[in-house]
């Protein structure tokens, strides 16, 4: 059985940890709503820009003067898998659930006879990924040198990919990344990205537009663009899934750390109380010995 030392510093111990875990639960939840705001300012651009790729795909015939990004090269025996998670850790499940979503299409697409590379966006996925796919990725993006997310980081992300594309290194290429919905649910989600996924423009689509210049001269343009939207929303996307996520973490692990002091306390009481009713009945053993 412990000391009552022992269970000092045990407890002593525990509420240092509690403050620390409540600090980094007040920083998460301060960094949440910039990385939210952030996030949700994000989401209207993107989807009005896949809203107008949409249009401008509907007026096209797909043939050989047809943007590469969006007709693909052909084929879809090489896959390019974009795992983008944290660079640090503390944040529960989230970098862990990104990996395993990638982890999975890597695997079944191997299974179909499929080469895949792996480029990962942040340390943490890296580091999951390395132990089963170490020969298959090819780079590895650090930004834990950027204190806030940026649009020239997703450029640089997508700059690289746009390179690799052009040089035939690979057939079609995903992004790995978790959408915020709350503190509680972020979902990791799987986006090809190339060849471009374009959706209807739904109502608006009935409309008739006359494009100058042409359609595919437009697209030339905009599909680059495009694939720096969105990479960048990911971006915005894990960050304020990350602290959603470690706001949640550290809120738990405070209230385990409480749960944890007051059991600590009752047993630190109860050794202190069977220590006391131990010497008094020594010392009225004593007094009646005499």
């Amino acid at each position: 059985m412990p000391s009552l030392k022992d269970l000092r510093n045990r407890i002593a111990s525990v509420k240092a940890t509690q403050k620390i875990t409540k600090a980094m639960q007040m920083v998460a939840a301060a960094k949440l709503r910039r990385a939210q705001s952030a996030a949700e300012a994000a989401r209207p651009y993107a989807e009005r820009m896949s809203t107008v790729l949409g249009n401008l795909a509907s007026g096209i015939t797909v043939g050989p003067e047809t943007p590469r990004l969006l007709a693909g090269t052909g084929s879809d025996r090489v896959h390019l898998l974009i795992v983008c998670t944290a660079e640090r850790g503390l944040c529960g499940a989230f970098n862990s659930s990104i990996a395993r979503l990638a982890r999975d299409h890597a695997n079944r697409l191997l299974a179909e006879g499929k080469t895949v590379k792996i480029i990962c966006v942040g340390k943490k996925g890296y580091d999951i990924l390395r132990r089963q796919f170490s020969q298959h990725i090819i780079d590895l993006v650090d930004l834990r040198s950027v204190r806030q997310i940026g649009f020239e980081q997703a450029d640089g992300i997508a700059q690289k990919v746009l390179a690799l594309f052009e040089a035939g290194e690979f057939d079609v290429a995903t992004l790995f990344y978790s959408r915020f919905r709350s503190v509680i649910a972020q979902i990791p989600t799987a986006q090809q990205i190339i060849p471009a996924q374009i959706e209807s423009g739904g109502a608006s689509s009935e409309a008739v537009y006359e494009y100058e210049p042409e359609e595919g001269e437009i697209l030339a343009t905009l599909l680059p663009r495009n694939l720096t939207v969105q990479i960048f929303r990911a971006l915005l996307e894990n960050a304020a899934s990350e602290q959603g996520a470690r706001m949640s973490a550290m809120d738990n692990a405070t209230r385990n750390a409480g749960e944890m002091i007051k059991k600590q306390t009752q047993t630190y009481n109860r050794s202190r109380q069977a220590m006391i009713t131990k010497e008094l009945i020594e010392i009225i053993s004593g007094a009646e010995a005499l």
